[in-house]
């Protein structure tokens, strides 16, 4: 029987607390059997000063991770051309991993962009698509176009108020961030200085 992989995609500028509760979750409350967690690679034409090198933030994952036997790093990404898009991403892990089945997992914001993606009617044919809510500025993101679709599944997961963007601005301004990281991602974070 094939494996059910649900990939989470995201640049994990650092991977905190959030995307693992969110991960976990999507791994024991669903019928996933896996969750991968796809790292971006940084695209070359957008150099963000904030964006650690692609290694250090797949370290990062690696470290995060390493003690969930559900959670899995991905880098499949870092080989594939720029600019990424999640169907050709799939379509190399499907070539790659024929005995599995690939899910996408996306916060209801995404949801709501999907239909502005790269065939994303092709992604919509070929795999199920798990959405997890989301809220902005405390309210919750209104359902788009695409939310009543055959191939969505709204999974309850809890809804994280953490952002990467906020951890690194913290760090920067030598806030305590302990609690909402793991505790090696903290280590590797503050032994090498990043973010700083």
């Amino acid at each position: 029987m094939s494996k059910k992989i649900g990939l989470y995609f995201g640049t994990f500028n650092p991977i905190h607390i959030g995307h693992l509760i969110v991960a976990n979750h999507f791994a024991e409350f669903s019928d996933l059997d896996e969750v991968w967690f796809v790292v971006t690679p940084k695209s070359p034409d957008k150099v963000k000063k904030t964006l650690l090198p692609d290694h250090q933030r797949y370290d990062l994952v690696y470290l995060a991770t390493e003690s969930y036997d559900k959670l899995k790093p991905s880098r499949i990404e870092f080989g594939l051309p720029q600019p990424n898009y999640t169907v050709n991403t799939l379509a190399h892990l499907e070539e790659k991993h024929p005995d599995k089945e690939f899910v996408l997992i996306m916060g209801e914001d995404n949801l709501n962009t999907l239909h502005r993606w790269k065939n994303y009617e092709v992604l919509l044919e070929n795999h199920e698509i798990f959405v997890y809510p989301r809220v902005v500025a405390n309210t919750k993101i209104k359902k788009g176009k695409l939310s009543n679709h055959p191939k969505i599944t709204r999974v309850d997961a809890p809804i994280i108020e953490i952002s990467s963007s906020f951890i690194r601005k913290a760090i920067k301004e030598n806030k305590n961030v302990i609690p909402l990281l793991p505790p090696k991602v903290w280590e590797y974070i503050d032994d090498m200085l990043l973010y700083k």
